[in-house]
């Protein structure tokens, strides 16, 4: 019994840490469009947490239905004039409006009102990382300790390229090195690619050339991540180490550095899965992302709210993925309607809706299959 209810605890806070970090994520990215489309003067009727049957829900005094459904996988900002929560225009009921009804249609809106509203979901992503890091940093700091060499493994790449214990990395390819964080953050997104660092060695400064070697390691969460790896490691005394306090501003400007470099390593991943350089199996899906929520969770609500972090950045980016359908997809049909100065034919973009259906499912579908395999193959 204490086994099984051991379970049901555990399954209960995955669950729930799960929606906590979702919710956050859709709600801002859903926000986003809602707002800029109140802007531009675009009738919203319907902000959705969810999807299928409502829940709950309220009319605000715009008219605009708030409401959370059944299903909290997503989330959807319906606008007037649209026939689905994808935002494909009810083109009959449009010939049908007059003039004064029209204008408040998101699909008469002119296309840069229309690119605008589309694209400021992603870029809500974008802000809400920034702002929870930056708060994260500005209320906590950060723990960190200089890019120090206290021990070099044998064989490894550090040791080929001539590295020494007390090597202090002051630069990584002309780049100046903080922390030590710092420098694990460049070598773990380098495998096979060679870096030229420069190191100071009791009075002098020298360089050397060092290749991360890719190496398979665990990602701390029951799953295994390929990464570079020089083969040295730090073992900081309390003594060196160090809390770093920031500003307003300062914090603002970490939490815009996170941000960036979270999403370089995302763009980076997806770049050599695309080419062949690098395996897809270590994109994850709902289950994944509910496992690890659940992980972190138990470490405490910053974590979990950096968690959400990240999982908003990948979001924002997701959707910006030129699939018809997602946000990038409808920007790709509005720089083309801009080109050409007449939006594609309806049965272009329907073509291309389906297909985005199509290829969103599959990499659902996919994501999902390596979740079940990880799961598995533990």
């Amino acid at each position: 019994m204490d086994l099984i209810a051991g379970y049901l605890t555990q399954s209960a806070t995955m669950i729930a840490a799960f929606l906590f970090v979702l919710t956050i994520v859709v709600f801002f990215h859903e926000l986003g469009h809602f707002l800029v489309a109140r802007w531009c003067g675009v009738r919203v009727d319907a902000f959705s947490v969810g999807f299928g049957k409502e829940l709950a829900g309220f009319y605000d005094r715009h008219g605009t239905r708030w409401k959370v459904c059944l299903i909290p996988l997503g989330g959807y900002v319906k606008f007037a004039g649209d026939d689905n929560a994808a935002s494909m225009p009810d083109r009959e009921r449009i010939a049908a409006m007059s003039d004064g009804e029209r204008a408040g249609i998101f699909a008469a809106k002119p296309v840069w009102q229309r690119a605008s509203v589309v694209a400021a979901g992603p870029i809500a992503n974008f802000l809400l990382s920034i702002v929870i890091f930056a708060l994260v940093f500005g209320l906590y700091g950060r723990v960190v300790t200089s890019p120090t060499i206290d021990t070099v493994q044998p064989g490894s790449a550090a040791e080929q390229a001539g590295l020494l214990p007390g090597d202090l990395v002051l630069a990584v390819d002309g780049k100046p090195v903080a922390t030590f964080s710092d420098l694990q953050r460049i070598v773990t997104a380098s495998a096979d690619i060679p870096l030229a660092l420069d190191v100071e060695r009791g009075s002098e400064v020298v360089r050397v050339v060092v290749t991360p070697q890719h190496k398979e390691i665990s990602d701390g969460f029951g799953g295994t991540q390929r990464v570079g790896l020089l083969g040295v490691t730090r073992s900081p005394q309390q003594e060196d180490l160090v809390r770093l306090h920031y500003g307003p501003v300062e914090a603002v400007g970490e939490g815009m550095r996170e941000t960036w470099f979270i999403m370089e390593r995302t763009v980076d991943y997806l770049v050599k899965v695309v080419t062949g350089r690098e395996s897809a199996d270590q994109l994850g899906g709902p289950i994944r992302v509910a496992q690890v929520s659940g992980q972190v969770a138990e470490l405490g609500i910053v974590p979990l709210l950096q968690l959400a972090a990240v999982l908003s950045v990948s979001i924002g980016l997701l959707n910006l993925m030129p699939i018809p359908m997602l946000d990038g997809g409808h920007l790709v049909y509005y720089a083309a309607e801009a080109v050409r100065g007449k939006p594609l034919s309806e049965r272009v973009q329907d073509v291309g809706f389906r297909i985005g259906i199509a290829v969103v499912l599959m990499l659902m579908v996919f994501a999902t299959w390596n979740d079940v395999s990880r799961i598995a193959g533990g």
